[in-house]
């Protein structure tokens, strides 16, 4: 039985390849600092169309907690009951947020925090759960272990958490849903490969990789536009959007590595990039061109509708959002 938990107040592989896309640094972007919950560090993961944003910091007394920031504001969503961390990885419109543990050995089990109350989800028997995506419908996604103590994506809803299976291999992930119920992230194949999935229909989808042995499907939007990162044919990492059956390569500031993880309904991509120089700086993808977001090193995790981007600044070391 789920426990009602008060506040702590505390479709066949294609692989399609492109020239790498034009980069361009942009001064068009001013950075907000979002702030902390009285420590050092924070970081900013989701932020839904009203706005609202959700993460973790550091508290004052050195913990990590779950946040929610709205106008100005950051709360501290607190944690389940015997643990001392949390970590917020998803928000809906409704301002339903989904998490879990930011230690895995001290708070053990994926939530749902709504009207200041945490929902512990449960597990598919195992030890261990995190939930990293909400849709509007409430439907959540993630990853849990088994009772035979190995990692399987799930889909939970109405408090029944569905085991979403594998590649053929032994482990799966999820870490992104839609409206429509299609469910992304990564699976091991019967080959032991690590590869980007799809999971629709109650069926899951290899989506395969840039030409490497590796790929991780991070977001999906409510066209079916899949982002995420993969290892390419040469060795090297880079952002992923996958449409139509194919996966088009995104490229990179000029560095070897780039990760997608977040897309919004209008084929907007955001991640992180390496430049010439082997920074890691946020970035913005649109119409073929990949733009630094600038403010040195850092990553993007998030972008809603109204283009609005979250993610961290690491010579801050807090949540920052990018706004035009």
């Amino acid at each position: 039985m789920l426990r009602r938990i008060a506040l702590v107040a505390s479709a066949a592989l294609v692989v399609a390849y492109a020239p790498p896309p034009v980069s361009a640094q942009s001064a068009d972007w001013s950075r907000v600092d979002l702030g902390t919950l009285g420590g050092s560090i924070s970081q900013a993961h989701v932020i839904n169309d009203r706005g609202q944003v959700v993460g973790h910091s550091m508290t004052a007394t050195g913990q990590r907690h779950a946040f929610l920031w709205e106008d100005g504001v950051m709360t501290d969503l607190g944690t389940l009951p015997g643990s001392t961390n949390s970590n917020a990885t998803g928000i809906n419109n409704r301002g339903q947020v989904v998490g879990g543990p930011y230690f895995v050995a001290n708070s053990p089990q994926a939530f749902l925090w709504q009207d200041g109350e945490m929902t512990d989800l449960g597990s598919l028997g195992g030890s261990f759960s995190m939930a990293y995506g909400i849709n509007n419908r409430g439907q959540v996604v993630g990853g849990s272990t088994t009772a035979a103590e190995t990692l399987h994506a799930f889909l939970w809803q109405d408090g029944v958490m569905v085991d979403l299976g594998t590649l053929g291999g032994t482990y799966s992930q999820a870490y992104g849903i839609n409206d429509r119920g299609q469910v992304v992230g990564y699976a091991t194949t019967s080959t032991g490969q690590l590869h980007a999935f799809l999971w629709q229909h109650r069926a899951m989808t290899d989506l395969g990789a840039l030409g490497g042995s590796y790929g991780l499907a991070t977001g999906i939007n409510n066209s079916g536009q899949v982002v995420g990162y993969s290892i390419t044919g040469t060795g090297e990492t880079h952002a992923f959007l996958w449409e139509d059956g194919a996966m088009r390569d995104l490229g990179t500031l000029g560095g070897p590595s780039s990760a997608a993880f977040g897309i919004n309904a209008r084929g907007q991509v955001v991640g992180y990039a390496t430049t010439a120089t082997l920074q890691t700086h946020a970035f913005l993808w649109q119409d073929g061109e990949m733009t630094d977001l600038g403010g040195g090193w850092g990553a993007a995790n998030g972008i809603n509708n109204r283009g609005q981007i979250v993610g961290r600044n690491d010579s801050l070391g807090h949540a920052v959002m990018w706004t035009r």
